[in-house]
């Protein structure tokens, strides 16, 4: 018993084997939750690389218990650091989109007019409402999961979630 204590608890580091779980169990998790803060796909997997790169060079001192709330920590930061230049490209696509569409039936212009609306919507949310409502709504995790990965309470991801909803229903109906 003490020594299970002592294996989880005061021994740090990841093995490869550990790491080849971390990958593979977290990927596409990490990838959706970077494409959440950045809206571009590409982007969102090159730094998704990058944080697991970074996970690989820390892996010594990085503990298994903690390793997939640091996986969204340095994620987050390295979406950070890109900041400026993912609002440019983003601010270009969003225009490049709400502008190219073609003149099609009275429903279908209806649904892309919503989907619009919806859309913009989602994105003027704050950036960590928006990240807990599309990692619920996209991803499907429950709340206490989305709290594991981002490591908050429970509590805070539901009032997120909350928020997030009431700003979508004010800003949807206001423009209805």
């Amino acid at each position: 018993m003490k020594k299970d204590f002592l294996k989880t608890n005061l021994v740090s580091g990841l093995s490869k084997a550990d790491y080849i779980d971390l990958f593979d169990q977290s990927y596409s998790s990490i990838k959706n939750f970077i494409y959440y803060k950045t809206s571009d796909i590409d982007l969102a997997e090159d730094i998704a690389q990058d944080t697991f790169i970074k996970i690989w060079e820390k892996r010594a001192s990085i503990k298994q218990q903690t390793a997939k709330a640091l996986l969204y920590t340095i994620a987050g930061n390295l979406c950070k650091n890109r900041y400026e230049h993912q609002q440019v490209v983003f601010e270009f696509a969003r225009g490049y989109k709400q502008n190219n569409f073609s003149v099609s039936p009275e429903f279908e212009f209806e649904l892309k007019e919503f989907n619009d609306r919806l859309q913009n919507a989602i994105g003027s949310l704050k950036e960590k409402n928006r990240v807990v409502f599309l990692m619920n709504r996209i991803d499907d995790l429950t709340f206490k999961q989305i709290a594991n990965n981002l490591g908050l309470s429970q509590k805070a991801i539901e009032k997120r979630m909350k928020n997030a909803l009431t700003e979508l229903k004010k800003t949807i109906e206001y423009k209805l």
